[in-house]
């Protein structure tokens, strides 16, 4: 055995130098080929310039290759001797050459014979006959050629020729799925490179389409790569599966649901991107966690964003609170659970979560936690002084270092300052309130020098409802400029400070800007805002189309998102309560054009929205007060004021109402009106009706009369169509 084994180590030798110089091979087992061996085109072209090296320098793995391949059959054909040196060539560095070589093989030839010979290996033992006919290669030959290919594809791509790079790769993955339509059976590889030429491949294949642009192709190779059995081990699947889902969340490109050969009866089939790289990251968790694979950080980070873009914050609780022990560190854990809670509208869920981190004694620097804690305290009017407490708590840490975050902090400050103004009863700490949330917010712009969208918004903001008009608008228009007018809300603060000055026509040109850069399923608080101006210009038949024009709107993205993705839960909340505010707003100007039944008929299309909301009954209060039916009128405001106990509109309507059917309750409109300023104080309604009672009660109350008209006037003058809020 020796001896053999000697000799064909020197015949593979004399071989390898005849196959470089392009000479005849004069050995007992003479190769049977027409043309020779397999190079000869290739040493007069001119590229075996290193002819005399590779004497000295063949890889002793080719002459294993070759050796197998004379053990089975007993020759080297053509194909096989262009294989070898080709690997030689690309092992050298010598791409082009390689590519030279590779290409002189018949690959329509080589392919048909490699798919008999692997379709008749699968096939049981038992149903082979005497008669059959022996395979037309060796599994070492197919093992050898389709290295070949592969390599042949790896030249493609390092000469930048990346689409006959994808086509060459192709062949590899074709020629096997046809041999075996069902997939490579257990252990039917008995040779490790055929293995590892074929995951190469499959792992390639994405890759070469990638660099070829072209997204479908991409998409169609990682499905095969996942769908088709190909024996791959376990970290390289979860690497083809982490490489598409990322390819799918970032790609921007639509991929069609997959056509699955076979699925069992109530399967899950993803039907669009979202769902199909969310299906790929959960399975990647749910391997980590049977400890099939190291856990890698990134899984949870791209799952984050895909399911918080699906708004599924909920879900990405669950998969957080189900890690092992010991994969994320408690801080980490409960801010990503609060920011999930938050972002599903559960803010004390999760403003309890990061109080429990808080308070642990030995959490340190949570600048992050307290600032969330601060702006989900900033919108619970109960918790406003420990928001308060939060942000101070971080500008204390941060005095005269990080200026950004230091510029959040001022931010927050400023907003719930702001909010707890609203909130208190008293003038003197009311407006120190307020001095002192423009302050912060001025403090965090200077910190930012005028880059931050948010802080220019709510200083913009905050300066209109103090009726600073003309420094509202100042940053207002700095903020549209800042955001190019890409912020739907920019458009509309703008809008509403220029109808505060009753500048009526500028304002409607704003939102017609608006209307013209904004999306159409963006356009429905801009639309509702016009028709606000056009009714405070008296244009009311304009207003109803442009009411009908939004409903219609509303109506056409209902049913186009039913069909194509599910939407964020907040955003289906809000363009629901927006269809109904327009139902009723549509009521209330045909209330004031004494069409009854079109009035009707808007608050029955209401009702089916939502039958418990304080606006539709205080329409219908307004519909019956019109109708001079001012008992039913009570009644219905009565009810709105059952549902929301704070509805200012609800609360000046009952007073009026009250005042006109019975003269002896004046201490009970006096409260209502009173209720109605503690919640809004720049509601010119309130204080107008407020001193029509001074005027007409008993007792010297002339004076606060006199000084309830005139702040109603100076309100009125600066009042938007809408709240600024």
């Amino acid at each position: 055995m020796s001896k053999r084994k000697i000799s064909a180590s020197g015949r593979l030798r004399t071989m390898m130098k005849c196959i470089c110089s392009g000479e005849h091979l004069r050995v007992d087992e003479i190769i049977p080929s027409s043309e020779s061996l397999a190079t000869r085109d290739y040493s007069a072209s001119g590229y075996s310039s290193r002819a005399g090296e590779a004497d000295s320098k063949v890889d002793t793995s080719n002459i294993e290759e070759a050796e197998s391949s004379l053990r089975e059959s007993g020759f080297l054909n053509y194909e096989e001797a262009r294989a070898l040196l080709g690997r030689l060539e690309y092992q050298k560095g010598n791409v082009e050459a390689a590519l030279h070589v590779f290409e002189g093989i018949d690959i329509a030839a080589v392919t048909s014979k490699m798919k008999i010979s692997m379709s008749r290996k699968s096939e049981p033992p038992r149903r082979l006959s005497q008669s059959d006919a022996s395979p037309p290669m060796s599994m070492h030959a197919v093992s050898l050629l389709l290295e070949a290919i592969f390599l042949k594809a790896k030249s493609l791509q390092a000469l930048g020729r990346f689409e006959e790079a994808a086509q060459s790769c192709k062949v590899i993955l074709d020629t096997v799925e046809s041999a075996l339509p069902e997939g490579l059976p257990e252990h039917y590889i008995a040779d490790c490179k055929l293995q590892e030429t074929l995951n190469k491949a499959v792992e390639l294949l994405p890759e070469l389409w990638k660099l070829s642009w072209a997204p479908q192709e991409i998409i169609l190779s990682y499905r095969r790569a996942l769908l088709y059995h190909w024996n791959l081990d376990v970290e390289t699947k979860a690497k083809i599966e982490k490489e598409f889902a990322i390819y799918l969340l970032y790609s921007g490109c639509d991929a069609t649901p997959p056509n699955l050969r076979s699925q069992t009866e109530g399967s899950f089939v993803p039907r669009n991107n979202m769902e199909e790289a969310v299906l790929l990251l959960l399975i990647l968790l749910r391997k980590f966690v049977l400890r099939n694979i190291e856990w890698d950080p990134s899984i949870l980070d791209h799952l984050s964003f895909a399911l918080s873009v699906a708004g599924e914050l909920t879900v990405l609780a669950h998969q957080v609170e189900e890690l092992p022990t010991g994969i994320m560190e408690r801080r980490e854990q409960c801010s990503t659970l609060a920011m999930c809670y938050y972002g599903q509208g559960e803010n004390m869920v999760a403003l309890n979560l990061l109080r429990n981190l808080l308070n642990h004694r030995e959490n340190h620097d949570c600048v992050f936690e307290l600032l969330l804690a601060s702006k989900i305290c900033g919108e619970s009017p109960d918790c406003l002084e420990e928001g308060i407490g939060y942000t101070r708590k971080v500008l204390s840490q941060f005095k005269g270092k990080c200026q950004q975050m230091v510029s959040v902090a001022n931010c927050l400050l400023g907003i719930s300052l702001s909010a707890l103004s609203r909130e208190i009863a008293s003038d003197s700490q009311r407006i120190s309130r307020e001095s002192e949330a423009l302050e912060a917010l001025e403090t965090a712009k200077r910190m930012t020098r005028g880059t931050n969208p948010n802080i220019l918004f709510h200083l913009s903001l905050e300066n209109a409802e103090q009726r600073k008009l003309n420094v509202a608008l100042y940053y207002a228009k700095q903020l549209m400029k800042l955001e190019a007018g890409s912020s739907v809300k920019g458009w509309i603060l703008l809008a509403r400070i220029l109808s505060a000055q009753k500048r009526y026509v500028d304002a409607v040109n704003i939102i017609n800007a608006a209307l013209d850069e904004t999306g159409k399923w963006d356009q429905g608080e801009l639309l509702r805002t016009k028709a606000k101006l056009q009714i405070a210009q008296g244009q009311l038949k304009n207003a109803i189309e442009t009411y009908t024009y939004l409903l219609a709107v509303l109506q056409v993205q209902s049913k186009s998102f039913g069909v194509q993705k599910k939407r964020l839960k907040s955003k289906v909340n809000n363009n629901r309560t927006l269809e109904m505010e327009t139902w009723h707003d549509l009521a209330d100007v045909y209330t004031s054009l004494s069409q009854w039944r079109d009035a009707e008929v808007c608050l029955l299309k209401s009702k089916a929205i939502s039958p418990h909301s304080a606006s539709r009954w205080h329409s219908t209060g307004l519909l019956y007060k019109a109708k001079g039916l001012h008992k039913e009128a009570l009644k219905s405001f009565e009810k709105a004021l059952d549902v929301d106990p704070n509805h200012v509109p609800s609360l000046i309507s009952t007073a009026i109402v009250l005042r006109d059917i019975n003269e002896q309750s004046l201490p009970v409109v006096r409260s209502f009106l009173t209720d109605a300023l503690r919640l809004d104080r720049t509601n010119p309604s309130a204080w107008y009706n407020l001193g029509l009672l001074y005027k007409d009660g008993t007792g010297g109350l002339a004076l606060e009369a006199a000084e309830c008209f005139e702040a109603a006037a100076l309100l009125q003058e600066s009042a938007p169509v809408e709240p600024f809020r």
